[in-house]
């Protein structure tokens, strides 16, 4: 069975290390969009522009499902790109509020969706959840979060600051759910502002929940392997993916 992975950039091999973790496929065909990355600050028109330009490179490899590991493209293009592909097509924001609902917490509880500005403006997340019946939410637009992991910033006082700015009035949420691939990358770091009692969700782990629960995709017997492309700098994204991964 082979997957075919998007992201506007090079946080999507977070849910990659996922997959890879659970060996559910034969092969990862993975495309990020170096070139245009962050797709968090476009528009929607654009947004889903790109996606459906990534659609047209993924079917030359005959893949048997996408995810889009781009909360922005899960926000905005999905029901595009499930339009014009020949295969299924899943995001990562329902996988994230079944995965939330799952922990059978309070439904009183406070819950706080941090991700691109692109991706808290549609609201999807925010529906979604009072669907569910979450009504105390807060979401944070955390933009700043991206190019720091993108520079490969995984801890010290620049993004200590970064966390103080954006949630120095936050108080502890009982969740938060991490709305862009690249924060699992800082999970610890926001972990650790927030104390061991708050719950992440992370988008690579709800994926693989998803996909076992409604596509009964199953671990495979052979290892999974993975070929990795970008739009720009293809060299720098195996890079990345070989300190990551």
């Amino acid at each position: 069975m082979k997957a075919a992975v998007f992201d506007s950039g090079i946080g999507g091999l977070t849910v990659v290390k996922s997959l890879l973790e659970h060996n559910l496929f034969d092969e990862i065909i993975y495309f990020g969009d170096t070139a245009r990355v962050p797709y968090g600050i476009k528009d929607k028109n654009t947004i889903i522009r790109y996606s459906l330009e990534a659609l047209e490179f993924f079917k030359n490899f005959d893949p048997d499902i996408l995810i889009a590991a781009c909360n922005s493209v899960s926000a905005y293009a999905i029901e595009e790109l499930r339009a014009n592909a020949p295969f299924p097509v899943v995001g990562v924001i329902e996988p994230g509020v079944l995965a939330l609902k799952r922990r059978s917490i309070p439904k009183n509880s406070d819950i706080l969706i941090i991700g691109t500005k692109a991706t808290i403006n549609s609201g999807k997340y925010q529906r979604l959840l009072k669907k569910e019946g979450f009504f105390n939410i807060d979401s944070k637009a955390t933009g700043l979060f991206v190019p720091i992991v993108e520079e490969g910033i995984f801890e010290g006082e620049l993004l200590d600051a970064a966390l103080r700015h954006y949630f120095a009035d936050t108080k502890p949420p009982k969740a938060v759910i991490l709305g862009c691939t690249h924060f699992p990358l800082i999970a610890d770091k926001i972990r650790d502002y927030f104390g061991s009692e708050t719950i992440l969700i992370h988008s690579g782990e709800a994926i693989v929940e998803h996909l076992e629960r409604e596509f009964e995709v199953k671990k495979r017997d052979k290892q999974c392997s993975l070929k990795l492309f970008a739009s720009e700098s293809p060299q720098n994204l195996k890079k990345i993916a070989g300190l990551w991964l």
